[in-house]
């Protein structure tokens, strides 16, 4: 008997409803099919300036919330259709939802996805797994990052120290060190500020293969000045997400500065791959084991950024995920498929070395 899971992810990107259907069978987890479904411009701008301006009424709110939950029901049906499956054969779909504000630290921390999970719900008629977060935070938890259980499961090795990264809008790391406490959390800034940057100068999403910061340079006193956020200096457990890094963040910090656009953007390429390898090499590893560095993620698709990985981490050998069985586009996805086969069966899914919760607990809420 197969059970089978759909696990959906829109990430900080924003670029597409991510969808995966996995088979999940005495802890083994496998692919069948996955497909990335698009966000309408008009929402995804909706979305960017909900996140990048915190200001909005209840009623935007509210209209948001529901659109987003069509959108992921109508993908979903979609996703079914184009690849013959019946609802009754799934046991339950894993939505994480769009984020739209994280504030894991203060007084009254907590963190918002919208997408109603009832709209998902009742458009598929299948059971519904979301909200995966807010109950690891009731425990005293990040709330995230929430994929390193899942790379604990699948891609632990006891012969190989590894590292687990995923380049989104938001960069994390997994650290899967042989008998050392499984640890992760953000890095900072993944792909959201390239985005960001190339689309306010070139009217492009993305920076394809990191062609145009290639023919920039890196400004070191800018670099530098990044870096100087704090964020980067705090220890894990930490996370953080488009509350803080964005345009506003980013022109905020150009004052000052007077640089050519494609040098900005070569220094972001930097930043990112810095902010990365500095936690790296900040890791405990003394067990003469080898270094593999799986990276995942649309960064995995920017050889530039993965060029300066590899020059920054010479000890480490940098790898996608896919040479590992799991594209890296499916893999968080996946990971909320496996997350919802989790609360289905009740088994714990954070991981509170990661997080920083009091407890293991069984994470997400149901929909029926």
């Amino acid at each position: 008997m197969q059970n089978l899971y759909i696990g959906v992810m829109s990430g900080t990107s924003m670029d597409g409803i991510d969808i995966a259907l996995v088979n999940i069978k005495e802890k083994k987890v496998t692919s069948i099919a996955s497909d990335c479904y698009p966000m309408p411009a008009h929402l995804k701008q909706l979305l960017l300036t909900l996140c990048e301006t915190k200001q909005t009424s209840l009623q935007n709110l509210g209209e948001i919330d529901h659109i987003l939950g069509q959108l992921f029901a109508d993908s979903i049906n979609q996703f079914l259709k184009d690849n013959q499956i019946k609802k009754h054969q799934i046991t339950a779909i894993g939505c994480h939802g769009q984020t739209i504000y994280h504030a894991p630290s203060g007084a009254n921390p907590f963190t918002m996805q919208i997408g109603d999970a009832n709209i998902i719900a009742a458009k598929t008629g299948i059971t519904t797994i979301a909200d995966f977060r807010r109950k690891d935070m009731a425990y005293g938890g990040q709330g995230a990052p929430l994929v390193p259980a899942f790379h604990k499961a699948v891609l632990q090795d006891p012969y190989i120290n590894r590292v687990i990264l995923n380049i989104g809008g938001i960069s994390n790391i997994t650290v899967l060190i042989p008998q050392y406490p499984v640890i992760g959390y953000d890095t900072g800034p993944g792909n959201v500020l390239l985005d960001g940057w190339i689309k306010e100068q070139l009217g492009k999403n993305y920076d394809q293969d990191g062609i145009w910061a290639k023919t920039g340079n890196i400004n070191q006193d800018l670099l530098n000045y990044l870096y100087k956020e704090n964020y980067f200096q705090m220890p894990a457990p930490k996370s953080t997400g488009r509350e803080l890094f964005n345009l506003p963040w980013l022109h905020n910090k150009l004052a000052g500065f007077n640089l050519a656009a494609q040098d900005i953007q070569s220094t972001l390429v930097e930043l990112t791959a810095l902010s990365i390898s500095n936690e790296i090499k900040k890791l405990p590893i003394e067990n003469g084991l080898p270094c593999e560095l799986l990276v995942c993620g649309g960064g995995a698709k920017n050889p530039l950024l993965m060029e300066r990985l590899t020059r920054l981490l010479p000890s480490w050998t940098v790898l996608t995920t896919d040479t590992k069985g799991i594209k890296g586009d499916d893999m968080e996805a996946i990971a909320f498929a496996w997350l919802a086969y989790c609360k289905i069966n009740n088994i714990p899914s954070n991981i509170p070395e990661v997080t920083g919760a009091s407890q293991a607990v069984s994470l997400g809420v149901i929909y029926q």
